[in-house]
């Protein structure tokens, strides 16, 4: 099943804990923030939300 990643760049402090904790290597960070550019490859697992401390992100089934 696909996922929609959605991360609020407002809430993102770039500590790379997402970066770190994804299987599949969906973020990278970029001008200090963390950005979803692989996507479509997302497990929906949700590591990383359980790790963003600032509640930056979403995983959202589509």
């Amino acid at each position: 099943m696909p996922y929609e990643v959605v991360v609020d760049p407002d809430k993102c402090e770039g500590c790379e804990e997402c970066v770190e904790v994804c299987p599949v290597d969906v973020y990278e960070i970029q001008n200090g923030k963390s950005v979803p550019v692989n996507a479509e490859e997302c497990l929906g697992c949700e590591s990383c939300v359980e790790v963003c401390d600032q509640e930056a992100i979403t995983v959202t089934e589509i």
